[in-house]
């Protein structure tokens, strides 16, 4: 079973999406070529946002290595970045059964109307595998760690459900998808709560500055195009000892900063390609469940967050925190973790914060500040089991990637930053039944909760329809 589904992961999204695409466009009526080509354009979007975010970690990394050199940088907690989080996570026992445990999990709640997402976000599963898997290591349980990943898949899903309407209403070409990814999930009640409270500041609401605000306010510097320019100057500038040093490597300087640039205006239009690939899927779903499913509360395609990580907001939030968390990571007190291969994940904490901000900047700005301060300490608190489950791996596959130097812990900004994942650690690791006992309740009663608003809206869909018939008659 491992080395089915390690082979299935190891063909990619790039080689499996358009597979999955054609096989979903045929049985909703879509002609062949039609689906084939949908799944392709969505293929051809995974393999250009790899190149460009392999762009984006081969341009700031040696740039960050003589930052952390030139400042004495070395903090205990070395960054391992997502490849080596999802290969803990999927060499595991947990791991191995991940796929369809969570398939089925998914199956049943579809039945019972507790969710009407159907996440076939395979990739993104390695984020229920790894809580799991420093869960299994921790309490040396297999039951524990199973227990672990499937209530972090419920409510995972649930919140997919929650945000999907809103989603879909602030990012464009985007009916009829959610996003079922826990990291983004995770901090969607904080954007929400955040959000909230500024809203109570007086004089908070004449600071509605989106993306395009930017541009009109600060002309072409504004731009993520010249952000990034100017951000990956700084850190160029950075990277050297003196202002001699300055002067020699202009050239190494300005080639970071247009790389910097190209990524940010390279991922909107790569992200162009998932959402013209989407379109005919998502209309064909919406229109067989309108024929068959008379009054049913459409079902959400769970979708990967890179669909959306191409908003000017997510790009400008997402290049402006990557100095300011190297920052924190040094000043911050009791911290031990310093990001730099994580940084490259930074674009996916925002795809759910966006639709609660309104793609407000400063709003934006300020949840993924408060999401990198408590993902710093997230990390530092779980460096111990993340580090025990990476020694273990490693010495059952050698595979380079979980390879922990000598006298440092491992972590990883991609999802065990999340508040789910360390919520969901610390109740089962340090409280065992009591906090199993906390989890199951809690969760039963966000699947009721949200079977009671899938119900209410179908009667609501119903009724609509019957006054749109007589209205016809």
């Amino acid at each position: 079973m491992e080395e089915v589904f390690k082979y299935i992961i190891g063909l990619g999204a790039a080689v499996m999406m358009p597979v999955i695409f054609t096989i979903l466009g045929v049985c909703i009526g879509i002609k062949f070529g039609d689906a084939l080509k949908a799944g392709l354009k969505v293929g051809v979007g995974f393999v250009g946002l790899s190149i460009v975010t392999a762009l984006l970690t081969s341009a700031l990394g040696p740039a960050l290595d003589s930052v952390v050199k030139n400042y004495d940088l070395q903090l205990s907690v070395f960054d391992m970045g997502w490849p080596a989080a999802a290969s803990v996570a999927y060499n595991t026992a947990v791991g191995a059964f991940i796929i369809p445990v969570c398939l089925g999990v998914n199956l049943i709640m579809l039945f019972t109307k507790t969710t009407r997402t159907v996440n076939i976000d395979l990739w993104n599963y390695w984020h229920f595998a790894f809580i799991g898997a420093v869960i299994y290591f921790a309490c040396d349980s297999l039951a524990w760690g199973f227990f672990g990943a499937i209530v972090c898949y419920i409510i995972t899903l649930i919140i997919a459900d929650m945000t999907a309407l809103r989603f879909q209403r602030f990012y464009d070409g985007m009916e009829g998808i959610s996003i079922p990814q826990p990291f983004c999930a995770a901090y969607a009640p904080f954007a929400w709560l955040i959000n909230k409270g500024l809203d109570r500041i007086p004089g908070f609401d004449k600071l509605e500055i989106d993306a395009e605000g930017l541009k009109r306010k600060f002309g072409v510097l504004g731009e993520p195009l010249f952000l990034g320019v100017i951000v990956g100057i700084g850190i160029g500038c950075l990277a050297c000892k003196s202002w001699a040093e300055i002067v020699d490597n202009i050239p190494m300087i300005l080639g970071l900063g247009i790389k910097m640039g190209a990524v940010m205006e390279l991922i909107p239009r790569v992200t162009v390609l998932f959402i013209e690939g989407l379109r005919p899927i998502s209309e064909a779903t919406r229109s067989l469940i309108a024929r068959k499913f008379k009054g049913a509360d459409g079902l959400n395609i769970g979708m990967s967050p890179a669909l959306v990580i191409g908003h000017p907001t997510t790009l400008v939030v997402s290049l402006l925190l990557i100095p300011v968390t190297l920052l924190l990571a040094v000043v911050l007190p009791g911290n031990r973790f310093l990001p730099l291969a994580s940084l490259a994940g930074m674009f996916y904490l925002f795809p759910l914060v966006l639709p609660f901000t309104r793609g407000n900047v400063i709003k934006t700005f300020i949840v993924g500040l408060v999401a990198i301060v408590g993902g710093l300490y997230m990390v530092t608190s779980l460096a111990p089991y993340f580090t025990f489950a990476a020694k273990d791996v490693f010495i059952a596959t050698h595979d380079s990637a979980v390879a922990i130097p000598e006298g440092f812990e491992g972590g990883s900004l991609d999802f065990a930053a999340s508040p789910l994942a360390w919520v969901l650690f610390q109740l089962v690791h340090g409280w065992k039944w009591i906090g199993a006992g906390i989890l199951v309740v809690s969760t039963m009663g966000l699947m009721v909760w949200n079977r009671v608003l899938i119900i209410r809206n179908q009667k609501k869909m119903v009724a609509a329809g019957s006054d749109v018939l007589q209205s016809e008659e």
